[in-house]
């Protein structure tokens, strides 16, 4: 449970925080192409089985397909390309990481001559045969989503000739964003949530909404934390835990790392848990809002 998604950090920042995470007790890494390391996660995951620390079937990697990919004929070319950037021979979890279809091409985001985003028409269902193919060739162990709303979860659930029905949706998950409704319909079809930013976020105005207040900050979450001598991060962890969220805390800080794996020698009372629960104020640090205009644009629905 250990997000290595980075686009700033100096070379074999990713490589020698996975190896880290992995002697810490991390065995679940959430990466991607666009992250633009999986070469560096590969080469971590890999010298740590050669050294005898782990196995290949002790970690769980999940890889996502990007949004200039959705094409069936590009899928499994670029869940090829994660397989060769990580040298692995497959991944635990392929999951989409959008619903919405850019415009294909070598361009991840690409613009028009006015700056504006480039779009393509999605056909989830298309997209979702191809994943289902890769999953038939051995290539991933299951299939999942991420930032999908109720409406285009029931598209893939529906879809005539199912044969693999996502195991998990990503979404963004914390005591400020608890996903009631969400994470109830999931839970009814056996999805499992997957929660990013689950101790909140950076406060990158360019991409954050920063009018949320600093999870960590909250008052509650430091007063219980002192109760557990654990701090608001680690308390906000472990509420997502209990309620049966996957946590994918994201850290290059060695201290962090370890710090956010010590969260399984507490509990929380039920009455914590409700009075945490009632900081949900329903606001997202991660709108999107650049890509609002997608017909795909998933947070216009209520869950």
């Amino acid at each position: 449970m250990y997000r290595n998604s980075n686009w700033n950090t100096p070379k074999d920042t990713a490589l020698e925080c996975v190896k880290l995470a992995i002697d810490v007790g991390y065995r679940h890494f959430d990466g991607a192409l666009v992250y633009f390391n999986e070469h560096e996660v590969g080469q971590a995951i890999r010298e740590k089985i050669a050294d005898g620390t782990v196995k290949r079937e002790d970690i769980f990697y999940c890889g996502k397909l990007w949004n200039t990919f959705h094409p069936p004929e590009l899928v499994r070319p670029a869940l090829e390309r994660t397989l060769k950037a990580l040298k692995l021979d497959y991944v635990d979890l392929y999951i989409v990481e959008l619903p919405m279809a850019f415009k294909p091409g070598n361009e991840f985001y690409p613009k028009d001559q006015h700056g504006k985003y480039i779009y393509h028409h999605t056909d989830l269902c298309a997209t979702w045969e191809a994943l289902e193919h890769c999953k038939d060739a051995g290539l991933v162990k299951s299939l999942g989503v991420s930032n999908f709303n109720r409406r285009q979860l029931e598209l893939l659930l529906n879809k005539p000739g199912l044969k693999h029905k996502p195991v998990s949706n990503q979404v963004e998950c914390h005591p400020y964003f608890t996903q009631p409704k969400l994470l109830e319909y999931c839970r009814q079809h056996d999805i499992v949530i997957v929660g990013y930013c689950p101790i909140g976020s950076s406060r990158d105005a360019s991409w954050v909404n920063v009018k949320c207040p600093p999870l960590l900050e909250d008052e509650l979450l430091v007063s219980i934390g002192k109760k557990y001598n654990k701090s608001s991060a680690q308390v906000a962890l472990r509420f997502n835990v209990q309620r049966g969220v996957v946590v994918i805390p994201k850290s290059f800080s060695p201290e962090r790392i370890t710090h956010n794996f010590q969260i399984f020698d507490f509990s929380l009372t039920e009455e914590e848990m409700k009075a945490i629960e009632s900081l949900n104020k329903n606001i997202r640090f991660v709108e999107l809002l650049m890509w609002s205009d997608h017909p795909e644009y998933p947070f216009h629905d209520e869950y």
